[in-house]
């Protein structure tokens, strides 16, 4: 039974969902250790030693552990070069046990996230962040899909949100999520697209207009209940710590939009957190278990 927010708007609850997609791989991965078949395997890169990083990796290796992969993490000091970075990626690229790849944004400034990007194999980059993956999604023969936009989809498609013909306004156009994500919108979603971005002049009456509002800005309390349509649904994809001294560890984390505002106007709506961030990791793990299928066909 779907749960409603105390405001009226039905929650789409990320984290109930991505526990549900980690139990369906789980299930796969134990089927293929009994029948004696290879385990998906994910290597993980991090370049120094920034807080926010270590506990996103650390939720990738919980989250690989709790399905059966194996993994491999690979921690480099801050000062390697990009050459020798480059090199490793190499090595990863080349060994045959390991089906997908992550190098943990961000990276040094002396470090090209370009580069580093180009350099993972495409079959291998289960962000979805490679050139190749990112034109895929505008091609028939599709690569892998962005961890979060496809997580995104995911979500509408598990809450029976239908998005042909519906009007979507995409409020964020960054290369990670916004603009992938309009992308899929339009051509698997069959869905009228709006992109906005900072420079959008009268934001309100672009997404006052639509039936879903997909919102990826990073800036907290951008979306206010007079700036959504009756009915509208919401997808809150922003995230910013904020310090909070009521809270013991002295922030939280708050979205894009104003959620007891907008939750009395919408039909549904994700939560921040609980909402579109636990898809994340869980698209990733869709995507190596593809990744893994896929190579096992060759």
């Amino acid at each position: 039974m779907m749960e409603k927010t105390k405001y009226g708007a039905i929650k789409i609850d990320g984290k109930k969902v991505a526990e549900e997609i980690k139990g369906e791989i789980k299930e796969q991965v134990t089927r293929l250790r009994a029948e004696g078949k290879k385990l998906p395997h994910l290597a993980i890169i991090m370049v120094g030693d920034d807080g926010a990083s270590q506990t996103y990796v650390d939720h990738k290796v919980k989250a690989s552990k709790s399905v059966g992969f194996h993994y491999t993490l690979l921690r480099f000091a801050e000062t390697i070069s990009e050459e020798k970075l480059l090199k490793h990626i190499e090595q990863i690229n080349q060994d045959d046990d390991v089906d997908g790849l992550i190098v943990q944004l961000p990276l040094p400034e002396h470090i090209s996230v370009e580069r580093v990007t180009d350099m993972i194999q495409p079959a291998k980059d289960v962000d979805g962040f490679t050139n190749q993956n990112f034109g895929s999604i505008v091609s028939k023969d599709q690569g892998v899909l962005p961890a979060t936009p496809y997580g995104v989809m995911e979500l509408l498609r598990r809450y029976d949100i239908e998005t042909k013909g519906k009007h979507c306004v995409m409020v964020g156009c960054s290369r990670i999520v916004g603009a992938p994500l309009s992308m899929m919108l339009s051509t698997k979603g069959n869905a009228t697209v709006t992109m906005c971005h900072k420079y959008t002049e009268n934001l309100a009456t672009f997404t006052g207009s639509a039936d879903i509002l997909l919102v990826a800005v990073g800036k907290p309390g951008l979306i206010t209940a007079d700036m959504v349509k009756e009915g509208a649904v919401v997808i809150d994809i922003g995230t910013t710590k904020i310090d909070d001294a009521s809270r013991s560890r002295g922030f939280r984390i708050v979205g894009d939009v104003v959620y007891a505002e907008v939750a009395s106007k919408a039909s549904y709506i994700t939560p921040v957190p609980g909402g579109v961030g636990p898809m994340t990791i869980a698209s990733l793990l869709l995507n190596t278990l593809q990744a893994s299928e896929e190579r096992a066909i060759y």
